[in-house]
């Protein structure tokens, strides 16, 4: 091979290389992982209606797993739930709704009119955050434990062990984030940015804006 032809390959793999280090480190553009399509599913919610994944499409979506009967650190989650509904307005999300859904995966005992006391004891406003199950066991293993990979396992005592976690999914059923309970300190501010984030992708994702972002999601998937 041509030395300067040689010497042109390896300089355009050093500009590449010093690229994503450069992109990984000053980060011009911020985005959240594309780990994986969300599970599609259908569900029963707190008004004993149909809720279904192609009802929540175009919204971004927080999901979180627990049961009624739960103790700490379920109260947790939902004051965090509640924290984030209250301080909304701090993200410029141009129209975008947000939606909260809590999946109980104890549906003998948690029922629709259960998941309505329970949602009511909470004061939660139920016109974005919904409580849902399924009866069918199986579907909602594979909903919960294979579609958010989130860990449940019934103790056979009415009580459950499983891993406290936030799913955030976006517009397009996408998974973009995921927030364990047991390793973040502050869940509420993380997923706050979190939503911007998600919002400045959508209001850049057409037009030359659109190549900046698909090139922020390259090097983020393959920078060092």
């Amino acid at each position: 091979m041509n030395k300067y032809l040689l010497n042109g390959v390896y300089g355009l793999l050093a500009l590449i290389v010093v690229s994503a280090f450069a992109f990984k480190i000053f980060q011009p553009i911020q985005v959240l992982p594309r780990m994986q399509l969300s599970p599609a599913f259908s569900l029963t919610n707190q008004n004993n209606e149909r809720l279904t994944s192609e009802d929540l499409r175009g919204k971004f979506v927080l999901y979180t797993f627990m049961y009624t009967n739960c103790p700490a650190p379920c109260y947790e989650i939902n004051e965090t739930i509640k924290e984030i509904q209250s301080r909304l307005d701090e993200v410029e999300l141009d129209g975008i709704e947000v939606a909260y859904v809590t999946i109980s995966f104890d549906p003998d005992r948690d029922t629709a009119e259960t998941l309505e006391a329970y949602a009511s004891s909470l004061n939660a406003d139920t016109q974005h955050w919904s409580f849902a199950t399924t009866t069918n066991k199986s579907l909602l293993k594979t909903i919960i434990g294979s579609g958010f990979e989130t860990y449940y396992e019934d103790k056979g005592n009415g009580s459950f062990a499983f891993d406290p976690s936030f799913v955030l999914v976006d517009g397009w059923g996408i998974v973009r984030a995921e927030y364990r309970y047991s390793t973040e300190v502050s869940n509420a501010d993380r997923i706050l940015r979190h939503f911007g984030v998600l919002a400045d992708e959508v209001r850049n994702s057409t037009g030359s804006a659109k190549l900046a972002y698909e090139a922020a999601h390259l090097f983020l998937c393959y920078a060092p």
